[in-house]
């Protein structure tokens, strides 16, 4: 009952910047933790960022300084402002919100967007 709509993602010069942008719908009382993952061929999944319903954020050490994480609760949608991009952060980025819903009022599920592909290159 809930859908993550992504967007942002595309081909994009090293040191250029791209924004991310994923938008939770449905049946929402409110959300928790939102976040992005990435992962590249060949490798693992990995945390990219987390931002908390309290205003906390967490960053990966390989991204820190370079990627901002926010949120507008009222819109129940989560930004990845990146910037200074390096060809290693080539990867499909998904989106992660934890969010209460009328089927589960009391405990925060997981919702999963389907993945938005980014591209550092010449």
């Amino acid at each position: 009952q809930v859908q993550l709509v992504e967007s942002g993602g595309g081909l994009v010069q090293p040191g250029g910047p791209l924004r991310l942008s994923c938008a939770a719908f449905g049946s929402i009382f409110s959300t928790k933790p939102m976040g992005w993952y990435r992962q590249a061929p060949g490798k693992q999944r990995e945390l990219v960022a987390l931002s908390t319903s309290g205003g906390s954020t967490n960053v990966a050490d390989s991204v820190k300084g370079r990627f901002t994480i926010s949120r507008n609760n009222a819109k129940n949608t989560v930004y990845l402002q990146m910037n200074s991009l390096k060809p290693e952060d080539t990867a499909v980025y998904y989106c992660l919100v934890s969010a209460t819903t009328p089927s589960s009022p009391l405990f925060p599920r997981d919702y999963w967007g389907l993945g938005t592909q980014v591209t550092v290159s010449q």
